[in-house]
């Protein structure tokens, strides 16, 4: 039963793909593989993958003779899968292991960072024919955080510390984490035994503003949002291991690097070299200062020298 509901899971995945295309008049999308004209990049709705798909289109488009196109606004990580799959798209450039380890592989979270991220790696490979490249240099995981005033005064630098002050703060965080199977709000109770007198759920948009703002004294938000560095928030470790890893990578399908060898060595050169710092920055140009996401790459690749020769 299982297992055919994961079929049918799948199909209707496919088909959202189908009409999302219809209906956007995305570019490149067919039965056929990417072409020397154009090679076909995934993107979801969110800042991040929108960036990091300019990023690479850019690149691409700069260093080859070839074409790209962005398969825009796929609404989750399965969506982009099946593109992939399909042969619709020919890269993912925002792959986060902790996402396709669960949602696509269907395999359970795996908690070490680096077992999860080498398990991917394997999987996609043996699975669909896919090459998964190693981390751009940064994770977008749940994090606990604080205002810098609260880290300094009541020494707090690990989630743990938060004990000695969990009925004095209130503590704001997205709905949707508060009854997330094995990672919500009940399994971090039991896992630190910890219980806050003041809990607070909000849309993920409010609460960087409102522990900037002083309503909420520690906030559950993610560790690449451009607000933590604005507002100078203060991130804790999660120093019982918590929350899987969520290292964000890019996903090729393996017929366009056979096809294509020299695709290979210009794409690597991402790899390691976008810190959370770096994707921080260019999220908050977006969301705050409303700039587009292909400038602030554009940006971003000139001033990292990726545009080879460029001055």
């Amino acid at each position: 039963m299982k297992k055919y509901l994961q079929k049918i899971l799948l199909m209707i995945t496919a088909l959202l793909i189908m009409l999302t295309a219809s209906a956007c008049g995305l570019p490149g999308l067919s039965d056929s593989q990417g072409s020397e004209k154009n090679i076909r990049i995934t993107a979801l709705t969110t800042t991040e993958s929108q960036i990091m798909a300019n990023i690479v289109a850019q690149l691409i488009e700069h260093e080859t003779s070839y074409k790209t196109s962005i398969v825009n606004n796929l609404g989750s990580a399965p969506m982009q899968h099946q593109a992939l799959y399909r042969h619709d798209a020919d890269i993912q450039a925002a792959a986060y292991d902790g996402g396709e380890l669960t949602a696509n592989l269907l395999l359970p979270a795996i908690k070490d960072s680096k077992k999860a991220n080498d398990t991917v790696r394997k999987e996609v490979k043996k699975r669909w024919d896919q090459t998964y490249l190693h981390t751009y240099g940064f994770a977008n995981n749940y994090a606990f955080m604080v205002r810098a005033k609260d880290q300094k005064k009541y020494h707090l630098y690990k989630i743990s510390d938060l004990k000695k002050v969990k009925d004095k703060f209130s503590f704001g965080v997205a709905s949707e984490w508060v009854n997330a199977p094995g990672v919500g709000y009940p399994a971090f109770q039991t896992a630190y035994g910890m219980t806050f007198a003041k809990a607070h759920p909000m849309n993920i948009g409010l609460v960087y503003s409102a522990l900037n703002s002083g309503k909420m004294d520690v906030i559950l938000g993610y560790s690449t949002d451009g607000r933590i560095d604005s507002y100078n928030l203060h991130l804790l470790k999660d120093d019982k291991h918590f929350f899987p890893p969520y290292n964000c990578g890019m996903l090729i399908n393996n017929y366009l690097l056979r096809e294509h060898p020299e695709l290979k060595p210009i794409l690597t050169r991402l790899v390691g070299n976008v810190s959370v710092h770096d994707i921080r920055k260019m999220n908050f140009q977006v969301d705050d200062k409303l700039l587009e996401p292909s400038i602030v790459a554009h940006q971003f690749l000139v001033k990292h020298n990726y545009f080879r020769g460029e001055k």
